[in-house]
């Protein structure tokens, strides 16, 4: 007999568990359900074992999984476990950028200026979010400075990014008066958050 199969790629946790529970029910026995997240298969897997059924997963491209269910000739009766409708889904990475100069990359420094300012601008589409953006050096220009980046860094940090730039080098530039989004922070600080840091990302 061929096996049931589900395509729940898109659906919420644990809405692949209820439909895998409610495909058994009706006398499947054997079902093959298509996810997209790595909760949504560890959750089935576990509501399989519970119920007395043998259950394996496979890795399929980009990030999605099968999960391979046979029911057993005498499953487990009883209401399913609440704790396996919870739904674990793991914590974004700390994602920091750090943004030391004035410039992105080497060669023309007029270009190395707007590439930079395009570069800020474009962090707003990468998700998750950077939780903090870190300034130092030539990079405090970026705060004080009019240009097309200081709109990008009120949005982002509206949206929740702490953007903070090195106190000593707004000193060294004379631009501690002129800071316009962020906070000033020290060297302390920016090193402590890269420590702690999953990911660090850089135009560099």
């Amino acid at each position: 007999m061929s096996p049931v199969v589900l395509d729940c790629i898109g659906l919420p946790c644990p809405q692949p568990v209820l439909r895998a529970k409610d495909a058994l029910t009706q006398g499947a026995a054997r079902v093959e359900i298509l996810v997209d997240n790595e909760a949504s298969k560890n959750n089935l897997l576990r509501f399989a074992r519970s119920q007395g059924h043998t259950a394996t997963s496979a890795d399929r491209p980009g990030g999605c999984f099968t999960v391979f269910i046979t029911a057993t000739t005498e499953p487990v009766a009883g209401p399913i476990d609440p704790e396996i409708l919870r739904c674990d889904v793991p914590a974004s990475p700390v994602i920091v950028c750090v943004i030391g100069s004035e410039t992105m990359g080497r060669g023309n420094e007029e270009l190395g200026w707007a590439l930079l300012q395009t570069y800020v601008q474009t962090i707003k589409d990468v998700s998750p979010l950077p939780e903090k953006i870190l300034l130092y050096n030539g990079g405090v220009k970026l705060v004080a400075t009019e240009s097309g980046a200081l709109d990008a860094l009120r949005d982002l940090q509206s949206r929740g990014v702490d953007i903070l730039a090195c106190g000593t080098c707004l000193d060294f530039y004379q631009l501690k008066s002129a800071l316009q989004v962020g906070q000033i922070t020290n060297m302390y600080e920016i090193m402590n958050t890269m420590a702690c840091a999953d990911k660090i990302v850089s135009p560099f």
